[in-house]
């Protein structure tokens, strides 16, 4: 059943070894939260994670968003793309079980659209109880091109796993919920 009654808890993740480390501004997990304050309009507060690349800082970092802070929804930008530190993708089934492919079957098939090498690319949501997981691309035009794609199925989904309600602007992203 979906908790009307609470502003939902957001999870804003940057996996990355560089922009953890200070190497370079972190331009993904900011435009993740301007993305979601131009869209949603149900009350929410963010709860910000910049963590290095790798296995088990995403898994642990998710579970804690999860299970301690209670996020009804984390979106994670970086670590989905080839490389050996690449690792977001299986720390996030690690953390979260229940894969829903559709998400990521959606968002490489708007990024092909855009660039070829969007098959690279291993997007991919699940849920870990009543928290959504989203892995997104790292670079903030994907970002956003991924989220249009997806974020229509994102309210009914957190109805169906009991998350928070929110609900979006329809002038610029319509929530679809199947009529009762």
């Amino acid at each position: 059943m979906t908790d009307t009654k609470r502003p939902a808890v957001i999870g804003v993740v940057t996996a990355s070894d560089r922009a953890s480390a200070g190497v370079y501004k972190d331009e993904s997990g900011p435009a993740i939260e301007a993305y979601l304050t131009s869209v949603l309009t149900t009350p929410f507060r963010i709860e910000r994670r910049v963590i290095p690349d790798g296995f088990e800082s995403v898994r642990d970092t998710l579970i804690d968003l999860a299970d301690a802070l209670g996020c009804d929804l984390v979106v994670t930008t970086g670590g989905t793309g080839p490389s050996p530190r690449d690792l977001t993708p299986e720390a996030t089934l690690a953390a979260c079980p229940r894969e829903l492919p559709g998400f990521g079957e959606l968002m490489r098939q708007v990024s092909l659209a855009q660039t070829p090498t969007a098959i690279l690319s291993r997007q991919l949501a699940a849920h870990r109880g009543k928290c959504l997981v989203i892995n997104l691309p790292g670079k903030p035009a994907a970002i956003e091109l991924c989220l249009n794609a997806v974020m229509p199925a994102v309210p009914y989904c957190l109805d169906l796993i009991g998350a928070a309600y929110i609900e979006t602007d329809p002038a610029r992203v319509t929530a679809f919920r199947p009529k009762k």
